[in-house]
Order: structure tokens, then C-alpha cells, then sequence
């Protein structure tokens, strides 16, 4: 399994990005929970949000209700993060990651021990 993030940069606050995660693999990407994760310098590794295998749930951090949205297309075996009104505490090298399982809930989706598969990382920096 590959995942490959992009679409990270620099943003001015409330300025917006959307993320992207190319899967590939021998599993038809159909079959994972995908999630997304942060980590600042620092500090530990932390959940973002989450989509399950069919994309019609989904699972946020408090930090980023109602400002994120996670959606998946998986025909073309990609999970997206929009993210809209950015704050600085945003900056991070942000992750996303396979869950082999499919199925999240809203415990399981935010457990870093949750997810098999993990990508290399994209920088988001937001300036003041």
C-alpha cells in the first residue's frame, strides 16, 4: 500500500486548502477507513478527521468541526481534506492513513493504533 498526500502550502489566516491522498495498492480502496492526522513540532501526532470505506461517515477533531471537510472518490482511489478558515495552530505537517478494517467508528477513528497504512506527510503553514 502507497499513499501519497499533497496539496499543502502556505496560507494566510482564514485562507483555505484542500489536501489529497492517492492510494494505491492490491486492495480495492473500497475497502478502507481513511483518516487524517497532524503533527506540529513538538508535540505528539493527533487526529483530524476521518472517513469510513463508503464515505458516508464521517469523524472530526474538535478543533476543526464545521471549518473541515473530509470526503473520499473511490473511483479514482483518492480521500480529500478541504480545509476552510485556517488558524495559525493549524500549521502542521499533516498525514493521512489507511484503516485495513473499513469500518470506523468515532472512538476507533481517532486512534493513531487504528490505521495500517500511513503516508509520507504534507506541510501546512498558516501565517497571522
Amino acid at each position: 500500500v502507497q499513499l501519497q498526500a499533497s496539496g499543502g502550502g502556505l496560507v494566510q489566516a482564514g485562507g483555505s486548502l484542500r489536501l489529497s491522498c492517492a492510494y494505491s495498492g492490491g486492495r480495492t480502496f473500497n475497502n478502507y477507513g481513511m483518516g487524517w492526522f497532524r503533527q506540529a513540532p513538538g508535540k505528539e501526532r493527533e487526529f483530524v478527521a476521518a472517513v469510513s470505506w463508503n464515505g458516508v461517515d464521517t469523524y472530526y477533531a474538535d478543533s476543526v468541526k464545521g471549518r473541515f471537510t473530509v470526503s473520499r472518490n473511490n473511483a479514482e482511489n483518492t480521500v480529500y481534506l478541504q480545509m476552510n478558515s485556517l488558524k495559525p495552530e493549524d500549521t502542521a505537517v499533516h498525514y493521512c492513513a489507511a484503516d485495513s478494517y473499513g469500518i470506523l467508528t468515532v472512538v476507533s477513528s481517532a486512534d493513531i493504533n487504528e490505521y495500517d497504512y500511513w503516508g509520507q506527510g504534507t506541510q501546512v503553514t498558516v501565517s497571522s
